[in-house]
């Protein structure tokens, strides 16, 4: 009677074993399979360009202050306003220099008649010297006399044009035709020497300030033509490399280059960034993985890729990028040659979905 309640037992088990398999079966993945289009990872030659980012400015662009300390009497345009070289832009509070002025013309009025009168004495004297009228010393004091007060007069005018030259920093004028493009200060401020007061800058030749690693600067030659992409404008402009900074002290370990633009419309406005993209000469035996940024994941601070596995699914292949060169990033880690990688779908990914590669 135990034999067959354990037999009994065994067969439940059995029964219940099979039906929990069934179960499983029911809940397989019968989700329709992801089409996308994939490509193989190729070993090709070092990129024979460098793409680095930066900033459109005018090459004339001017930032405008005072050498003298006044309130902002007027401020006669506004931002965006055309100005014409030597227009008036600030005046400053001259009621300072206008006072030193008077006591200056005060003063060369003094000394033209000190020195009006040392001279007839020196003229005379110099005559009864010939004449052995006058001792040699008293010639001598005389002599000195009017030389004293000739230097007392140069010393006056020389301050009245140290005067004359402290109005015209009362007076800021445009340094060349262009447009204001910034105002810090307001009617009524105090300016101070040195800070800046407006913004001016010449439109219609700009020229873009890159940064590149120390790593590819002593591939960068002066002169040579570069490709510049404007992503607000959707176009690309040629551009020649002008300056090439010898040191990166400053600038975190980058150093700073700077492209002219070649003719340019009105539609480029100064502060707009840019992709500088540097010819560089192809490296010998140097491979490396390239891969389409429009392929790539990124969750956080990862990124990744879809890879395509044996079974036909997609899986998820964290990677370690290098440079962006153009539209392609440099795969460093993550990828083996001649391996599948997904491009692009017509549906959402996920990791272990099935594909179907077109």
């Amino acid at each position: 009677m135990k034999n067959i309640i354990i037999i009994g037992l065994f067969s439940l088990s059995v029964i219940m074993s099979g039906c929990g398999d069934g179960n499983k079966k029911a809940v397989a993945d019968t989700s329709p399979a992801v089409n996308v289009s994939v490509n193989s990872v190729s070993n090709e030659s070092s990129a024979t360009f460098l793409s680095t980012s930066g900033k459109v400015e005018a090459v004339n662009s001017a930032n405008l202050s005072t050498r003298m300390m006044g309130f902002v009497d007027k401020i006669y345009v506004n931002v965006g306003d055309r100005v014409n070289k030597g227009q008036q832009l600030i005046s400053i509070s001259e009621a300072d220099l206008s006072a030193k002025l008077a006591q200056v013309n005060a003063g060369i009025t003094e000394a033209t008649a000190a020195y009006d009168n040392a001279e007839k004495d020196y003229n005379r004297y110099t005559a009864l010297f010939k004449e052995n009228s006058a001792s040699q010393k008293e010639l001598d004091d005389i002599t000195a006399n009017y030389n004293m007060a000739k230097a007392r007069l140069e010393a006056a005018r020389q301050m009245k044009n140290e005067v004359n030259a402290q109005f015209s920093y009362a007076n800021i004028r445009a340094p060349f035709n262009g447009i204001v493009t910034n105002k810090f200060i307001k009617e009524g401020d105090m300016a101070n020497p040195g800070m800046p007061l407006l913004e001016v800058e010449s439109p219609g030749k700009f020229q873009v300030l890159a940064m590149v690693p120390e790593s590819e600067i002593l591939n960068i030659k002066p002169d040579t033509e570069v490709a510049v992409v404007l992503k607000s404008l959707n176009t690309t402009v040629k551009g020649k490399v002008m300056e090439i900074s010898t040191s990166a002290k400053n600038t975190g370990g980058q150093y700073m280059v700077k492209v002219v633009l070649d003719k340019t419309d009105g539609k480029i406005l100064s502060g707009m960034y840019a992709t500088v993209r540097f010819p560089l000469a192809p490296k010998e035996n140097v491979q490396s993985v390239m891969i389409p940024k429009e392929a790539i994941v990124t969750n956080g601070e990862l990124t990744g890729i879809y890879t395509v596995s044996q079974s036909n699914t997609a899986l998820l292949r964290w990677l370690r990028l290098g440079r962006t060169i153009g539209d392609q990033v440099e795969v460093l880690s993550g990828l083996s040659p001649e391996e599948q990688y997904i491009i692009s779908s017509e549906g959402k990914l996920y990791n272990g979905a099935r594909i179907n590669i077109q």
